[in-house]
């Protein structure tokens, strides 16, 4: 294990990652992909030599990061399996945090929370919003094997939203909408496959501003 000789802490570290990978790309890529875990505070990559090939993921629980080296290990990103362990050294934003705190129970204030409520699943939705009620457009849609992503931000590509949805049994392919950005069809091999995925990700936040709304596709 890799992680045997480091203690658990908020930041992870990856490695053999492929170099390919355009920087602000990749830095896009990672969130997505690992926020499913938790609330991600900050996310490191370098494109200079002796760092390349490397990542490390700052979350705001230590759980959200156990959660990420448990459940990600060896994951296929770009072709490559994921390394991942625990980071040896604390992240700047964390010792930044962790100094703020001490510095107001020194002054006799409440610490605050990292930043709003906790989530355990994306750092935006809850559990209300995953039940609620479904759209007009959910409703008139019958339950099929493809279901239709909207709320996507401009800059998703089809091997982000990839990356997520091929975690799910039965996954087929993503379908981009060039004409169109913001929307995309992901394809199951049957509806209860789709249906599973919809429930898991509806309100995933590709980034902290845009929530993913899934219907499933009109046929």
């Amino acid at each position: 294990m890799l992680t045997t000789d480091i203690p658990p802490n908020q930041t992870i570290y990856i490695r053999n990652i492929n170099e390919k990978v355009k920087k602000e790309e990749l830095k896009r890529s990672l969130y997505a992909l690992f926020s499913q875990y938790g609330r991600i505070l900050d996310v490191v990559a370098l494109k200079t030599p002796k760092l390349r090939g490397q990542a490390w993921i700052v979350f705001s629980e230590v759980m959200a990061a156990s959660n990420a080296v448990r459940q990600m290990q060896n994951f296929q990103f770009y072709e490559k399996p994921l390394r991942i362990q625990y980071a040896k050294s604390k992240s700047d934003c964390i010792a930044k945090a962790e100094a703020e705190k001490k510095k107001r129970v020194d002054e006799g204030q409440p610490a605050p929370t990292a930043s709003g409520p906790r989530s355990d699943t994306n750092g935006g939705p809850s559990a209300a919003f995953r039940q609620g009620k479904p759209s007009a457009q959910e409703a008139a849609a019958e339950p099929n094997n493809i279901l239709f992503i909207q709320n996507l931000p401009y800059e998703t590509n089809s091997m982000m939203l990839e990356l997520l949805f091929k975690q799910y049994p039965g996954f087929r392919e993503v379908r981009m909408v060039d004409a169109k950005p913001g929307i995309a069809f992901v394809e199951f091999e049957d509806d209860s496959q789709s249906s599973v995925a919809m429930q898991d990700l509806q309100g995933f936040k590709i980034n902290p501003q845009n929530a993913m709304v899934i219907t499933y596709a009109k046929k």
